[in-house]
């Protein structure tokens, strides 16, 4: 019973590690994945094509296409497109990297 604990403990571990983290700062509400979340600084995720954006204890998971610019990012932006009064993000750039994230 402990070895699987331990086991089931390490997979979990390496799941964590694999994600990036970085931090992205929503200037106005917006949706995401259908929900909408509200301005403020958030958490991001990046798990190969997974992105999870927490505030709090509001969080949303979405998928997104992670695409790589020619050079490095020098802030973290957000791209926003306006669907009927409401702001939905297109996209993320993170600071300090090429990487650039195309939500659906």
């Amino acid at each position: 019973m402990t070895k699987r604990l331990l086991v089931a403990f390490v997979f979990v571990a390496l799941a964590v590690a694999s994600a990036k983290t970085y931090s992205v700062t929503l200037l106005q509400s917006s949706m995401v994945a259908g929900t909408e979340l509200k301005a403020g600084a958030y958490r991001l995720n990046l798990e190969q094509d997974k992105v999870v954006l927490t505030n709090g204890k509001q969080s949303v998971e979405s998928t997104v296409k992670v695409e790589q610019g020619d050079s490095k990012f020098v802030s973290t932006t957000v791209r926003y497109e306006n669907e009927a009064g409401k702001y939905r993000v297109l996209e993320i750039r993170l600071g300090g990297t090429k990487t650039k994230l195309v939500f659906d």
